[in-house]
């Protein structure tokens, strides 16, 4: 469409440009108020055809103190210990590495992984699987608790 044909154009100069009375083209008025405005009201037949699940919630969110704690694995440990004691997080004294998780923010010490090296580690819980691989390299876990890993035999 050429240009001097759109709508736009053909009724410029003129005082309303097409749409009546100067007072129908002005404002939000003329469109039942701006944006979202009056869509529990007059723009309902139209929010819930075309904007079904707009109003209300869905689904649920979990509370802060249902959240587990960061773990991390005695392989990660293990390999990374040497960048640790130089970045100040962990300790190394007699070629035994020492390491506060609590401190980093970790609440849980996990089993994967080897561990070769003689780790003294203090954490809040620490699987069996843990405690025991660090005990088999010399070294020990300090913690509050831990949790016997259940097998089933069948």
């Amino acid at each position: 469409m050429a240009h001097k044909d759109r709508r736009t154009q053909k009724d410029r100069g003129t005082r309303t440009c097409g749409w009546g009375s100067a007072q129908k083209h002005r404002g939000a008025g003329s469109r039942g108020g701006r944006g979202m405005a009056g869509s529990k009201k007059h723009k309902w037949s139209f929010v819930s055809k075309y904007m079904p699940g707009y109003f209300g919630r869905r689904g649920f969110k979990r509370p802060f103190a249902g959240k587990e704690e960061d773990s991390i694995n005695v392989g990660y440990l293990n390999d990374n210990i040497d960048s640790l004691v130089k970045k100040g997080m962990a300790n190394l004294k007699d070629k035994k590495y020492s390491i506060d998780l609590n401190e980093l923010g970790y609440g849980k010490l996990l089993g994967s992984g080897k561990v070769t090296r003689p780790l003294f580690i203090k954490v809040n819980r620490c699987s069996m699987k843990a405690s025991v691989k660090v005990k088999d390299a010399g070294g020990k876990v300090e913690t509050s608790e831990v949790k016997e890993e259940i097998k089933k035999t069948e």
